[in-house]
């Protein structure tokens, strides 16, 4: 039981928070490509499949960026009793994890077209490099984006086999998405980040953190509604925008650069958001 509360916590399974925010722009990519596809079985058999490969590919990343970050987490308040930083299991035994967990994702992805495979094992350099980007750059976030994001390519691809603008434009979306959501969440660590010399967007922007939230949020919605618009949809629908754009306009409202607990709160409220934009996609793709 012991190892399994260890294994738990290690790959974050009891925070789903993670694994969700990796799968919902699966889902989008998925349900666009459903709209000009429209095979009904295709679509849901991907659903689990992409949401099963979120899970194990979140849970290897952020045993990767454990050992990464092993002797960081020691030194911050919120990190410091992560199971590698706190020796309740040894580096070799984390990585023994991660090859384990990442066996399994590749026979989740080999059920897909080669194309798809392809995007999967080039994702792979994004994420296994992002624990990497808090040292060398104040735009991690963005690294991040560019990572947790790639599903909506392949949740395209896997059933269009073809690049085409529609999920290039809602890949820039969510890119804006995650830069404002993990910027509000790394105001949570943003006085233990600017003691050791971790970078981040949170700290960059610290004095309008605010506006730049703002910024990446209004644009974020702002490619969504260009790709509605290009896609022709019925203009009737575009009262459902609503349902995710309140969301972040709340988030945007209560984060506070003294107040964490607020600041997670509001960082949580994205998988609404990433469901309220899936119910936006799916509303006028099953229509």
């Amino acid at each position: 039981m012991k190892q399994i509360n260890i294994f738990i916590e290690l790959t974050r399974l009891n925070k789903p928070i993670g694994f969700m925010l990796l799968f919902w722009p699966c889902a989008w990519g998925l349900t666009i490509a459903y709209y000009y596809a429209g095979e009904i079985n295709l679509y849901l058999k991907y659903l689990l499949l992409f949401f099963l490969g979120s899970v194990l590919m979140r849970s290897a990343g952020c045993v990767f960026n454990d050992i990464v970050d092993k002797n960081l987490d020691k030194k911050v308040a919120r990190t410091k009793r992560r199971p590698i930083a706190s020796g309740k299991i040894s580096v070799l035994g984390a990585f023994i994890y991660i090859i384990i967990l990442c066996l399994i994702a590749l026979l989740i992805l080999l059920q897909f077209n080669l194309l798809t495979v392809m995007l999967g094992l080039g994702s792979m350099v994004l994420a296994f490099s992002y624990p990497f980007m808090k040292r060398i750059t104040y735009w991690p976030q963005l690294f991040l984006g560019l990572t947790f994001n790639w599903g909506i390519i392949m949740g395209w691809t896997s059933i269009t086999n073809t690049i085409s603008i529609e999920p290039v434009i809602l890949y820039f979306s969510a890119i804006l998405w995650t830069l404002g959501y993990d910027t509000i969440y790394g105001v949570q660590d943003l006085e233990d980040d600017e003691i050791i010399g971790i970078k981040s967007t949170s700290i960059k922007f610290k004095n309008n953190i605010k506006v730049f939230v703002t910024t990446c949020y209004s644009l974020c919605v702002l490619c969504i509604l260009i790709l509605f618009f290009m896609m022709q949809i019925n203009k009737y629908f575009l009262l459902l925008s609503v349902l995710f754009i309140v969301p972040l306009i709340y988030q945007i409202m209560i984060f506070k650069l003294n107040k964490p607990n607020a600041c997670l709160f509001a960082f949580k409220l994205n998988n609404l958001t990433g469901i309220f934009i899936f119910v936006f996609l799916l509303s006028f793709s099953f229509a």
